[in-house]
């Protein structure tokens, strides 16, 4: 693999460790972050700026989309012609479409390419990514896919990695809630978990959040259930997901009724009771601890 000169922008929990990754398979690679973190094998930049400069490939991995816009309007113009803008952030669809016209305006190759995985995967680099943009930018980014992730998929044009996203946890936040749901109810009629789970887990209630992240301590595979619910994936970025696709979802003309109840059920969750930073599974000692009339 062709090593390249990469400028990675926003180095948190899932920036670092994906920065880290690229470092260890031979890259050179700046990182900058408005935090001053740094990651393994990463040399620390002042700017933005500076981490695009001659960068072959600049990488973000940012909150939200205001910020997404203000990155690509600093480092666009210190980008070389040709070069790729890789975004890894989760964002509105609308921020990932602006800021591709952008990036085209300048030269600059863009793909939109949220990923799923948590912390986990960004430290074992087997994260997914649900990538936007032309087949020429999903093609300059691929090498780099493999380094971080297991895979890869093009969704479509510019915008369409982020909208797979905002669909992909929708269904997650849904299923999850259901998951705990059940979970509780079958505490309260007397059901082992144990048994729930090698039932549901082999018939028609299969999900990923029942199967592969179990919200049930001590059952199934290792969880961040097993683990305090540390997360894995914090409940207050579940909301910011859930929040992205109702969005989406006013602007388009959706009907979304149970992603919007999720959105509900998180936001609560998050801001009137005790979920602040843990992860999004640990609704279900929230449902154990309620009657129907809570």
């Amino acid at each position: 693999m062709k090593k390249a000169k990469i400028g990675f922008i926003g180095l948190g929990n899932m920036g670092a460790p994906m920065a880290a990754n690229l470092a260890r398979a031979g890259h050179e690679v700046t990182g900058f972050d408005t935090a001053g973190t740094t990651a393994e094998g990463v040399r620390a930049a002042q700017t933005a700026a500076a981490v695009a400069t001659d960068a072959d490939v600049v990488i973000c991995m940012l909150p939200n989309g205001a910020v997404l816009r203000h990155v690509a309007d600093e480092v666009l113009p210190a980008m070389k012609k040709g070069a790729l803008l890789l975004d890894c952030s989760t964002v509105d669809v609308e921020a990932a479409r602006a800021v591709a016209a952008a990036a085209e305006d300048a030269g600059v190759q863009f793909a939109d390419a949220p990923v799923s995985g948590g912390i986990g995967g960004a430290s074992a680099g087997t994260l997914t990514f649900m990538a936007g943009g032309t087949e020429a930018a999903f093609r300059a980014a691929t090498p780099l896919f493999d380094v971080m992730g297991q895979k890869a998929v093009h969704c479509g044009e510019a915008g369409a990695g982020q909208a797979a996203k905002i669909c992909n946890n929708m269904i997650l936040g849904a299923t999850m809630i259901a998951t705990c749901e059940a979970f509780a109810l079958a505490d309260k009629l007397g059901l082992d978990r144990a048994r729930m789970f090698d039932v549901v887990s082999t018939s028609s209630g299969y999900s990923w959040s029942m199967n592969a992240y179990c919200p049930a301590p001590g059952i199934g595979p290792q969880s961040p259930a097993d683990n305090g619910y540390t997360p894995g994936f914090a409940s207050e970025l579940m909301v910011k997901d859930l929040g992205l696709s109702q969005q989406a979802a006013e602007a388009v003309d959706a009907d979304t009724p149970m992603g919007a109840l999720a959105l509900a059920l998180y936001r609560q969750f998050v801001e009137n009771e005790d979920g602040k930073g843990k992860d999004f599974s640990a609704m279900l000692p929230r449902f154990e601890a309620r009657g129907r009339s809570s």
